[in-house]
């Protein structure tokens, strides 16, 4: 391999402007540098945002060159046409209401040498700025260029706050838009309400393209939205998907079903987990079994049960009631409570329901 030719350097002219390649030759080019560069339009001062490297040229590519570092009377100069710039944009804003144009104006450039100013506006239509012209070259000595550009490079040049509450991306970082469009809102579960998914240009906001790759991504293996589907958890319709859960739910009926990405592509449920215990928490104690008070059942109530027999002999009231004499022909009749019933008494005669009185 041969030596290289060139040393490509990065040099951006506007902030959060495309990003130019230019050949470094003999200049430093550190990084934060200011630099004179050579363009199609003349001479411009740039910024160096990519320091040189030591590399093979771009096959079919001419590479501009860098003319010198920026001296302190090219700084000068660039402060001096960001003056007339601001002079300009004022008295350009006076002659289009004199003469009630249809435009707006968005902003003013003087090209580095000053032989050339480019007014920047927005319009529904065409506009006949030919008398404009011809006064603003009396006016400033120099060509004068107008350029229609649409709101999005005008919100751009403008700048702003977004309803992230941060800067705009275009003003700051963004050098290429990108086209947007409603599908991306839909593929990210976005509510189609117009002043959500719009930035302050009125069109659809850059971002939503930040993430469509990867909700594309994770959206793949999953039903359509309206579709019906055949699942583990039965048969239903696709009502909402979360991509990035991996998660979807049908409609079975009246009753709403929500369905994993693995359960639809295995067709089998999947295990249920068991619940994870808090953190902090102490786990529950294991419960132990309520004793039993000897003598009493369920609810307390009953009869006491029967002592056992003590080793060697019988319960003391076993013993007193075998001791006990009973009459003869007297047999034992308990009544309720345990008490025992009196026998009727005989009536004269022995029949012991023909009972005399004093009277008979």
């Amino acid at each position: 391999m041969g030596r290289p030719h060139v040393r490509p350097v990065g040099i951006r002219f506007k902030r959060a402007g495309k990003i130019y390649t230019f050949d470094a030759g003999d200049a430093p080019c550190r990084l934060g540098d200011w630099v004179v560069v050579e363009t199609e339009r003349g001479m411009a001062l740039g910024q160096v945002v990519n320091p040189a490297r030591n590399a093979d040229p771009p096959s079919g590519q001419h590479l501009k060159k860098v003319l010198r570092t920026a001296e302190d009377r090219d700084i000068l100069r660039y402060e001096q046409n960001c003056e007339l710039e601001g002079y300009a944009y004022q008295y350009c804003i006076e002659r289009i209401r004199e003469r009630g144009l249809p435009m707006k104006l968005v902003d003013v450039e003087y090209l580095f040498d000053g032989s050339k100013a480019i007014f920047y506006f927005t319009s529904d239509g065409r506009v006949d700025f030919r008398e404009l012209v011809r006064e603003l070259a009396r006016q400033f000595h120099t060509r004068i260029e107008m350029r229609q550009i649409g709101v999005r490079d005008e919100a751009k040049l403008v700048g702003g706050v977004g309803s992230c509450g941060r800067e705009l991306c275009c003003a700051t970082w963004l050098t290429d838009f990108r086209p947007i469009g409603v599908r991306m809102a839909k593929e990210q579960n976005l509510a189609l309400n117009p002043t959500k998914i719009s930035g302050i240009c009125g069109r659809l906001m850059c971002c939503l393209a930040y993430e469509h790759a990867m909700y594309r991504d994770l959206a793949r293996g999953m039903p359509k939205m309206g579709k019906r589907v055949e699942t583990p958890r039965g048969e239903g319709k696709v009502i909402r998907r979360n991509v990035l859960e991996g998660t979807f739910v049908i409609l079975r009926g009246r009753e709403e079903v929500e369905v994993t990405r693995e359960e639809y592509q295995s067709g089998r449920l999947a295990p249920a987990a068991p619940p994870a215990p808090d953190a902090g928490q102490a786990p529950a104690p294991s419960p132990v079994p309520a004793r039993r008070r000897p003598g009493r059942r369920d609810g307390g109530k009953g009869k006491k049960e029967p002592a056992q027999p003590r080793a060697g002999g019988t319960p003391k009231a076993d013993r007193a009631e075998d001791a006990r004499p009973q009459e003869p022909g007297r047999s034992e009749k308990k009544g309720r409570g345990g008490r025992r019933r009196r026998p009727r008494r005989k009536g004269r005669g022995g029949n012991p329901s023909a009972r005399k009185t004093d009277g008979d």
